[in-house]
Order: structure tokens, then sequence, then C-alpha cells
């Protein structure tokens, strides 16, 4: 690992927050694109980095000299340039970046507030860097550390109380718009984690029973409606028949391009699609149809539920884990940037050490060496342990200090 602060620790991204549906869709990054980012990012120097890309944000967190490195990577593997970038973007470093990773990680920047989807993906960028050798002990002690935090708040604060997520926001749209909705034809489209957080839902909180799976993988469909027998699966060949029958349509196919389009409707046919993927999966052209409705993610966040209330009065308590966590990682981090020091105390101590008993065996007869190994050993601790206090004084440079150690010793 490059030695901490020869580089910086940034993060760079678009979200939910400046950005809208369709922007976030520009730099969205396919998962075969992450993969591809990750490797090119060794050719431009950037050694040690990892990239989230959800519905709701794409951020990129790495060492680098520079932030317009990662955001070069961004552009590059995304539909989105750096014009667009500059307008919506947001950058964070060192202390920042850690700060805004806590916040994602926890569900405190969820565009639900409380939303842990996010942990799950932040899992798979980690594990997805080790593979690929773009992560380093900083990195990974982070997000270990993070996740620690994020388990804490899920399990002693209500900051997650209630169901409210984009799959559930897309049930509520159906039962709030549609009066007659347990009778209405409903078709699901993809069966990713959406697409199964959304058949569940419709299960859960409705008594419909005419709604029917659509998946590309049949093998993933027939598997899942085994599970949920009030569910129908059919083919993705029958894919426009299920369309043309379907009064609403739920679309969370996760592809790069749009999966439904105008071709798969009809001018006459009224119907409502919820388009729960990123970048968006149906063209907005089908809007031109007078019987279409299209509602897209950030329409279904904006759903309000009595449970936000509950949970924005977590936000303090949530905010303090954080910062026990962070504390911790920090000091992990100063101990980790004092260690050549450290290491060069010790070292010449050491040598101190064995000179003098070396010495005194020869001087004094019965010399007890192991009283004298444990008694120095011990003035070593001691020595060592107020040289780090010293070390924690911010205005402290560890490079001077081991030139004054070298100094001193080597006189």
């Amino acid at each position: 690992m490059k030695q901490i602060g020869q580089e910086h620790f940034y993060n760079i991204g678009v979200s939910y927050k400046k950005a809208d549906a369709e922007m976030r869709g520009k730099f969205s990054v396919s998962k075969k694109n992450q993969t591809a980012l990750l490797s090119a990012a060794k050719e431009k120097g950037v050694t040690s980095i990892f990239i989230i890309s959800t519905c709701n944000r794409t951020e990129i967190f790495g060492f680098a000299s520079r932030p317009c490195l990662l955001i070069e990577l961004l552009c590059a593997f995304s539909e989105g340039n750096a014009a667009e970038f500059n307008t919506i973007c947001n950058i964070h470093k060192d202390q920042d970046a850690i700060s805004h990773l806590f916040r994602i990680g926890t569900g405190l920047e969820s565009q639900i507030l409380g939303d842990y989807e996010i942990v799950g993906q932040l899992r798979h960028s980690l594990k997805l860097s080790k593979k690929l050798k773009t992560t380093n002990a900083y990195i990974e002690r982070l997000v270990n550390s993070v996740l620690k935090a994020s388990k804490r708040v899920k399990n002693e604060t209500k900051l997650s109380s209630g169901t409210t997520s984009v799959s559930y926001a897309a049930v509520q749209y159906i039962i709030e718009n549609l009066p007659d909705y347990n009778s209405k034809n409903i078709l699901v489209f993809g069966l990713g984690k959406m697409g199964k957080h959304t058949c569940k839902n419709l299960a859960e909180y409705t008594r419909n029973k005419q709604v029917c799976l659509v998946n590309r993988t049949e093998e993933k469909a027939i598997q899942f409606v085994k599970e949920h027998a009030s569910i129908r699966k059919s083919t993705i060949e029958n894919l426009n028949s299920e369309v043309a029958n379907a009064d609403v349509l739920i679309v969370s196919t996760g592809a790069d391009k749009p999966t439904i389009t105008k071709a798969h409707l009809s001018q006459q046919k009224k119907i409502l699609i919820l388009d729960l993927s990123m970048p968006e999966n149906v063209a907005k052209e089908v809007t031109d149809y007078a019987g279409v409705s299209l509602v897209n993610v950030d329409e279904l966040s904006k759903i309000t539920d009595k449970t936000l209330a509950v949970r924005e009065q977590e936000i303090p308590f949530a905010e303090a884990i954080i910062e026990t966590h962070k504390t911790e990682f920090n000091e992990w981090l100063n101990i980790r940037r004092f260690t050549p020091a450290i290491a060069a105390l010790k070292e010449s101590l050491e040598s101190i050490k064995k000179d003098e008993i070396s010495f005194q065996k020869k001087k004094i007869r019965n010399f007890d060496e192991s009283q004298a190994e444990i008694l120095t050993t011990r003035f070593i601790q001691k020595i060592t342990t107020q040289f780090v206090k010293h070390l924690k004084d911010e205005e402290t440079s560890v490079s001077e200090s081991i030139e004054v150690i070298q100094k001193v010793f080597q006189s």
C-alpha cells in the first residue's frame, strides 16, 4: 500500500440529491463496466479504488493525486461526460470522504431515509475490488468499520423501522391510485432484488391473485414461483401478449438500455407503468400514447409514510454511533501512520538493549540476564508509549520524528 499522505482519499459521484433519474442513468455503471473500470484504474495509477452504482447513486472511492483521475474513469465507463458531471457532482476528500461513506452505509443518505439495500451493494463492491486487487488495508478497514456501524444503527435505532423502500413505494402507489387494484392484472418484468421485493410486497399488502412474472432467465422465475404460489410465471417469448393483458406493468430489469418501448404497447390500451430500474428501462416515448401513465423511481420516492417521521427522530442516535466507529477508524489510521517512526525508535532501543546486556554480562559476575531482559523490555514499552503520545500531536511530522531518532541514536 502506498504510504498514507502521498495521495488523498477521494470520493466522487452523483446522487438523487442533485441529479434526476435521467442524469443518474447516464452515470450509471453496469456490472461489466464496473469490472472494466477497476481494471483500467491500475493503468491510470489509481491502485486502491472501489465503486458503488445503484438506482439512486454512483459513487467512486479511492486514492489518487487528483480527483479528476476518478472523474475520468467514471466518464469513460458510463454515458456521462465531464461537463454534465460538473453540474451535478459531489466531491469529498479525506475525512469528508470517510464521513460520506459512513452516512451512505448507515442509510442516512438513502433516497428513502433508512433504506438499507445499499449495505448489500457495499459488500459486493468491496468483494469485487478485492477480487481484482484494487483495494488496500485502508479501504478494507474503512468499509468494515462502516458495515459494523450500519449493523448497530439497524439493531439499536429505529432508523429502519416500518416498511419503506422503492419496491414498497411502488405497491403503495398502486394501492393509492387504483381503487380496484385487487382485480387488476399486474405484470412484473424482471426478477432482480427489486423485482423480488415488489412481488413479496404485492403478496403482503394486497389480495391481488392476478400477478404475473416474466424474467429473462426462466430458471430463476421457476424457482421463485415455487416459493410464491400466488404468482403466475410466463416466459420472455410471451412478453408482448402479457403486456397487452396487463393493467399495471412493473419494470425492474436492470438493463443498460430500455427493455420496454412503444413497440410493446398499444395506442388504445390504458396501462400504468412503474419503472424501478436505473438507468430507466422504459423508453420515455411510451407516454406518446394517451393511455400510458409512466412513473419512475424519483416519483415513487416522494411517497410519504408515517414511519419516516419516526426515522427522522433517530438521526442523532445514528450519527452518534457513526462518530464512535469513525473515531475508532481514525485511531487505527493514526497508529498506522506512526508505524515507521515507532518501528525506528524500537529498533534503536532494542539495539542499545542488546549491546548493554552483552556488556553487563561480561562485566558483572552472575549477571541475571532474564531479569535484565524483563526490565529493559518494560522500559522500551513505556518509552514507546510516550513517543506515540508525542506523535499524536497534530503538529508533529512523522518524517521529522524519524530524522530526530536517527540523529539522536546514531550519535
